[in-house]
């Protein structure tokens, strides 16, 4: 893979989005946040009682807040001429409504699990393998958790594309999450190369 420069964009740098998307609590505000080159956009408002029997907190009782808009970053490959922009989504069932605005104009995705509770990965896979986005698996290993091992994370999440990327990371590490984005890059290249015309 690639070691490219992060740093301060040249002028002819291409604007890429790209969405960070997952269930409720796995992490993706912390991703946008340990990557990005500029003070992160958040839209987190504090839990309240409204949310008890709503919100599943089940595995995740320390989560005082939530996104309920959108996160917004920031990060330049000087190297591959490229400005990512990051655009994280919410995680709560209630406000996946906003899931295709946030798509629009977007070349890709990472889908971010949480290894303790994968079951709640599914409507992300689903939502861009129905709507035929590509996007790499990002396994959120908490506290250096490992339960599983990628093959195992793609078997778990029935993958339509057996050729889709898994990777474990730490969100709140910067070369893991810059790791994912080229890593995401290389796949959108990848497929641009394959669907080219002749």
């Amino acid at each position: 893979m690639p070691a490219y420069d992060t740093a301060a964009a040249a002028p002819e740098a291409s604007p890429v989005k790209i969405l960070i998307a997952g269930g409720f609590g796995v992490g993706k505000t912390t991703l946008v946040e340990a990557v990005s080159e500029i003070d992160p956009l958040r839209t987190e408002e504090r839990l309240t009682s409204a949310g008890v029997g709503v919100d599943d907190l089940d595995g995740i009782e320390s989560k005082t807040a939530t996104t309920v808009a959108m996160d917004f970053g920031r990060i330049t490959l000087t190297d591959a001429g490229v400005v990512l922009y990051l655009f994280g989504t919410p995680g709560q069932e209630r406000f996946w409504f906003m899931w295709d605005d946030l798509l629009n104009g977007a070349l890709g995705a990472i889908v971010l699990v949480d290894t303790r509770r994968l079951d709640r990965s599914f409507a992300a896979v689903d939502f861009f393998e129905n709507r035929g986005l590509p996007f790499i698996v990002g396994a959120n290993c908490f506290n250096g958790e490992q339960p599983y091992t990628t093959e195992e994370i793609k078997a778990a999440l029935h993958l339509r594309d057996p050729d889709t990327p898994v990777l474990l990371l730490d969100a709140r590490s910067r070369e893991d999450v810059r790791g994912c984005l080229l890593s995401l890059l290389d796949r959108l290249i990848t497929r641009a190369r394959v669907t080219a015309p002749a």
